[in-house]
């Protein structure tokens, strides 16, 4: 029998046609892939609830996704793919106009899909086409950017219905002024590292204002890259609300990016988290609970250098705009 995902309130995008977009949704970036543990790791999540999952032409999980999609559909957990949101991302080897439609036809035929419900533009970066090598890590593979000429190739992307909304991710306000100056269809999203200990305020207002949903990833810390504590899921803030609520850490985390009016993007292959990540609608956060949580100390964990080597260059902007903070 399907699992409902009725209690999952969903946000309806403001550009597209994509169906509404579940509140909270399963990531699948795992380095390296495992493509057994991903297609069970969606499947499961599907059981308990998930209707929205986010993958990438980089993270290798675009395949197990839509396998364990279609088994899904084959066990009766849910009637159809339609049933499911499904995001995706255009690499940085892959941003050139020539170059969009095609890489999402790749997608769609690695997904066993006729369409995505969001494609995103996975950074505001431009490499020279070739392998999607990851972390790219070569200077002179950094070209500049056509922002008109690739989002003009996702709006046609969009055209076709190949992807029912467009957007992008970890793009700052100074990269979404210059795209919105063009831009014949403004982005539905842009995805970027958001959570209590980066909280991205004045990114959010701009979203807002321009009618842009704001969707994160590690909203819950993410992975660690540098060795480092996880300062979301080991905040003492973070720990006393959720001995107060009695919910965990997590639950807390989550909460707060809902209230925010932003869709977390949570990964775990494990069913109990899984299902206790869907457990964050049927209470809420106190006045003076918010207030200790905005006052916790800012902290960036993905900086551009996890991506591209400290000798690489972006000539789009500077890599140190890349990691400002906007507040």
């Amino acid at each position: 029998m399907a699992a409902s995902s009725s209690v999952v309130p969903e946000v309806a995008l403001r550009s597209g046609n994509a169906r509404p977009m579940p509140a909270v949704g399963m990531g699948t970036a795992s380095f390296p892939p495992v493509h057994e543990a991903a297609k069970s790791g969606v499947l499961a999540a599907i059981e308990v609830g998930f209707r929205h999952f986010d993958t990438a032409f980089a993270y290798g999980t675009e395949k197990p996704l839509g396998d364990a999609v279609a088994e899904a559909v084959s066990r009766g957990l849910i009637r159809s793919r339609d049933e499911v949101f499904v995001t995706s991302k255009l690499w940085c080897t892959q941003s050139h106009p020539d170059l969009v439609l095609p890489s999402l036809r790749q997608t769609l035929e690695n997904l066993q899909m006729e369409y995505v419900d969001l494609y995103l533009i996975h950074w505001p970066v431009c490499l020279k086409p070739g392998a999607a090598t990851f972390p790219p890590n070569r200077k002179e593979d950094a070209v500049p950017l056509d922002v008109e000429g690739v989002w003009r190739a996702m709006e046609e992307c969009q055209r076709l219905g190949l992807a029912k909304a467009i957007g992008v991710s970890n793009f700052t306000t100074r990269h979404l002024d210059r795209l919105l100056a063009t831009a014949a269809v403004p982005p539905a999203v842009n995805q970027v590292e958001l959570n209590p200990v980066w909280q991205q305020r004045t990114l959010r207002a701009y979203c807002a204002e321009k009618g842009i949903h704001v969707t994160a990833y590690s909203a819950l810390g993410g992975q660690s890259w540098d060795g480092q504590p996880n300062a979301v899921l080991e905040s003492p803030v973070l720990a006393e609300i959720a001995a107060a609520r009695k919910k965990t850490v997590a639950q807390v985390a989550l909460r707060w990016i809902y209230e925010q009016g932003v869709t977390p993007i949570v990964k775990t292959y494990n069913k109990e988290r899984l299902k206790q990540n869907l457990e964050i609608f049927d209470w809420e956060l106190t006045e003076e609970d918010r207030l200790n949580i905005s006052q916790i100390p800012q902290k960036k964990v993905v900086m551009h250098t996890v991506l591209f080597s400290p000798e690489g260059e972006f000539t789009l902007v500077d890599p140190a705009d890349l990691n400002i903070v906007e507040e």
